[in-house]
C-alpha cells in the first residue's frame, strides 16, 4: 500500500492550560481520499484542519503530508510547502480587498511555481480561473470586480477557485458553504468533490452539516 498523503501519529494539541482538544492515537489519508469532518463547535475541527495545513503547530506528535514531518520545517518553510501543495479555503477567506475576484484566484498560483506549472501561460491561469468560476455562477462580470463589491456568498466561491486552481495535492475547506443557500452549497459542494477528482487531490471537508456525507467517501464525526 502506498505511503498515506496525510499521516497524524500520536497528535496532541491544546489551547493553554485546558485539556487536549486534539488528540489522536493515529489518522491517515489517502491520495484521492475525500472525507466529511463534522462535529459540534468547539469541538476542534477548525484547529484540524490548522495542524495540518502547518499553520499550527502540536505539542506533540507528528504531521506528515507528502512524507514530510511539518514540525521539522521553519515557518517559512511550511509557508512555501503550503504554497505549492496545499489549497486553503478558510472560514473567514482572506482575501485580498484591493484585488479583483479574477486576481485574488489566481494568486496562488502566483506565489507557488509549482502550480503555476500547471498552465503553459499565465492567460491560460487566467482563462481555467474564470471557466471554474463560471461553474459556480460567477459570471465574467462579476470576477473583474474587487471583492469588496461582492456578495458573501460570491467571495465564498472565489475563494473555493483559489484553493484549487493549479492543481495542488490537498483542499482544505472550512466551512466553505456556510453563506450559500441549499441549491448553490449542494453545486459548490459537488464542484470541489469533482475537481478533486479530476487532479487527483485529497479533500478534508469540515462542516456541521451531516447530510453532505453522500458527496465523500468518509465522515469522521468529532466529539466535543
Amino acid at each position: 500500500m502506498n505511503a498515506p498523503l496525510v499521516d497524524l501519529d500520536r497528535l496532541q494539541f491544546s489551547y493553554k492550560t485546558q485539556e487536549n482538544l486534539i488528540d489522536l492515537t493515529s489518522w491517515q489519508l489517502q491520495a484521492g481520499e475525500q472525507i466529511l469532518v463534522s462535529g459540534p463547535s468547539g469541538c476542534g475541527k477548525s484547529t484540524l484542519l490548522a495542524l495540518i495545513a502547518g499553520l499550527m503547530v502540536a505539542k506533540q506528535g507528528a504531521v506528515r503530508l507528502l512524507g514530510v514531518d511539518l514540525a521539522g520545517l521553519t515557518a517559512a518553510q511550511r509557508d512555501r510547502f503550503r504554497a505549492d501543495h496545499i489549497g486553503v479555503i478558510f472560514q473567514q477567506f482572506n482575501l485580498i480587498p484591493y484585488l479583483s475576484a479574477l486576481d485574488n484566484m489566481v494568486l496562488a498560483c502566483r506565489l507557488s511555481s509549482r502550480r503555476r506549472q500547471a498552465f503553459r501561460s499565465p492567460a491560460m491561469m487566467r482563462d481555467a480561473a474564470t471557466q471554474m468560476a463560471a461553474e459556480l455562477d460567477l459570471e465574467a462580470s462579476a470576477i473583474v470586480r474587487p471583492v469588496t463589491q461582492l456578495s458573501i456568498g460570491q467571495q465564498q466561491r472565489v475563494a473555493a477557485v483559489r484553493a484549487l486552481l493549479g492543481g495542488p495535492a490537498l483542499i482544505l475547506a472550512d466551512e466553505p458553504s456556510s453563506a450559500l443557500d441549499a441549491a448553490r452549497e449542494s453545486q459548490l459542494i459537488a464542484l470541489l468533490t469533482r475537481q478533486c477528482r479530476r487532479q487527483g487531490a485529497s479533500l478534508i471537508l469540515v462542516s456541521h452539516h451531516q447530510a453532505l456525507e453522500r458527496h465523500f467517501d468518509k465522515h469522521w464525526r468529532m466529539a466535543t
